[in-house]
């Protein structure tokens, strides 16, 4: 591991040096969260094994080896109530050996209560006094925090097993009368050198991302390569699916990662999927923000159903409400949009 760090700082010095000199770190940390059901359960461990719709958040390159449009939508109560997160996406097959999709992100905190113009001052001294002023509840408003993204994908398959995928996504981000515009991209490659071994890599915001806010301030997404493999079992009448997945940040993250040499962090994510003949799954994992998550999906005619759990490991005082996630995959398994031979 140390060599291919040493390798990342020979190759990409800029990023190194972007990573020092950024403002607003972590500006795109509401992209990390991830989407679908199935992931959530299995830590977030998904950039070798994303094999629908999802890849085109997860690794673009897999997009290529669907066979009919897929349409997926999601909702999550991320650490409880607190925050909205809602994911939709499509993706079709084009010709014999390219994808095209589309994903919507929207992250939000909802009716945030302004109060800014609704203190009334009674000495007209500038500062709030406890006892004298009160608030005017008549002039408190509400506002919303929501963060969007929306990503246009594009996947070629080169072989059986090899592909090659990117994004470009537009960002966007409001807070009261604030608001902020991004656009970044992203490379990713998919290979399976056997029928059990899968391996993927996505290079997210590969050009660095800039953020600009109405305000006149600059912020950037710095790059972040995710790394994966997977490799599958025979077991108990169906397949056992352990895969593992590796962040590389290069945002100087020395106490907000699992592991740091300089500005390049390193997060890990681990994963289980039990799958019964294609129609249930069973998923574990545990992810970099040590949470130990629970998922279960079934696979019916034309529809996917995958809901996932996540709690906080922490302890019962101090633990963060725990994470549900819901997805649904429809798959319009139909031959006039089979992908053509």
């Amino acid at each position: 591991m140390k060599k291919v760090i040493c390798l990342l700082y020979f190759l990409f010095p800029s990023i190194l040096i972007y990573s020092q000199a950024v403002v607003g770190k972590y500006a795109g940390e509401f992209l990390t969260i991830g989407v679908g059901g199935r992931a959530l359960g299995m830590g977030g461990a998904q950039v070798s094994i994303a094999n629908d719709v999802t890849a085109g958040y997860w690794n673009p390159a897999s997009l290529s080896y669907l066979n009919y449009p897929q349409l997926i939508l999601m909702h999550e109560e991320h650490f409880g109530s607190l925050v909205n997160y809602n994911y939709a996406a499509f993706a079709t097959p084009y010709e014999k050996d390219i994808t095209f999709g589309f994903s919507i992100i929207r992250v939000s905190i909802d009716n945030i209560p302004d109060t800014r113009n609704a203190i009334y001052d009674a000495n007209s001294d500038g500062i709030f006094d406890i006892h004298d002023d009160k608030p005017d509840y008549s002039k408190i408003s509400f506002f919303n925090n929501s963060d969007w993204a929306f990503y246009f994908s594009f996947s070629k398959r080169i072989t059986e097993t090899f592909s090659w995928g990117a994004n470009i996504k537009i960002i966007r981000r409001d807070l009261a009368e604030f608001s902020a515009t991004g656009v970044g991209f992203d490379f990713a490659v998919f290979y399976k050198p056997t029928e059990r071994i899968f391996l993927g890599a996505n290079f997210q915001d590969v050009t660095t991302t800039l953020v600009a806010w109405n305000t006149g301030r600059n912020e950037f997404i710095t790059p972040t390569l995710k790394l994966g493999a997977a490799y599958s079992l025979n077991v108990l009448g169906g397949s056992v699916l352990p895969t593992a997945d590796i962040d590389i940040r290069f945002e100087n993250r020395k106490f907000a990662s699992n592991f740091n040499i300089g500005p390049v962090s390193l997060d890990f994510h681990t994963g289980l999927e039990y799958n019964y003949k294609d129609l249930f799954f069973i998923r574990a994992g545990y992810n970099d923000i040590k949470q130990f998550t629970l998922g279960a999906g079934v696979k019916l005619p034309k529809l996917t159903i995958d809901y996932s759990f996540a709690r906080i490991a922490q302890s019962e005082i101090e633990r963060l409400p725990d994470t549900h996630r819901i997805s649904l995959i429809l798959t319009i398994e139909t031959p006039e949009f089979q992908r053509s031979k």
